[in-house]
């Protein structure tokens, strides 16, 4: 389980590795499991004292390349549910997949889409797919991106900074990198669980 591990990830592969992940998660259909918050404040934390990292991390490298990286892996999520996603809605016998789905999508996205584009970044497997869905459902194109560059800035720098801040304001905070990565991981989560625990008391919503 090391590649969940975002000290060994970061230990193993660097800057670039850590660029690499952030790239896959945010667009890759298949990089949903890949770790994101707590890789950022881990980053950040590694990058404010050398003392638990193998490898130097620069914090401005960071503050630049980690909002690219997730800007471009939503690009090409966008592009890959634009030109894939509607040939998966076109079965009507799909549980997972039918075109009314894709259709109160669409309408989703147009109406409410540019906050949503901006919140599902802070939001574990849901900043994934949240790309692919805004292909799939053909949103505007011109419509999608700003407001996803917003929020690749506010996540890359924000959470990297947070890190950045808590590793510069704790004396010895390498100590309880484990602990602070379990609280990330908590933390990220409850937007999940709020949205099941709604969605079960409202199933015909």
């Amino acid at each position: 389980m090391n590649f969940l591990d975002p000290h060994h990830l970061i230990n193993s592969y660097g800057t670039l590795g850590i660029l690499a992940i952030i790239f896959a998660e945010s667009g890759l259909f298949f990089g949903f499991f890949l770790p994101g918050d707590s890789l950022l404040v881990t980053a950040g934390i590694l990058a404010s004292t050398h003392k638990s990292s193998d490898v130097h991390l620069n914090l401005a490298a960071l503050l630049i390349g980690i909002p690219i990286a997730a800007i471009l892996g939503d690009q090409v999520g966008y592009w890959f549910g634009r030109r894939v996603g509607p040939s998966l809605f076109r079965r009507p016998e799909s549980r997972f997949f039918k075109p009314e789905y894709l259709n109160r999508a669409h309408e989703y996205l147009e109406n409410r889409g540019a906050r949503m584009i901006i919140l599902a970044r802070f939001i574990p497997a849901v900043r994934t797919f949240t790309p692919i869905a805004a292909g799939a459902s053909k949103m505007r194109y011109t419509l999608y991106l700003p407001f996803d560059v917003a929020g690749g800035l506010l996540w890359g720098v924000g959470v990297t900074l947070a890190g950045y801040t808590l590793g510069s304001s704790v004396k010895n905070i390498d100590r309880y990198l484990l602990p602070v990565i379990a609280v990330v991981i908590i933390v990220s989560l409850i937007p999940v669980a709020l949205e099941l625990r709604r969605s079960r008391r409202a199933p015909t919503r």
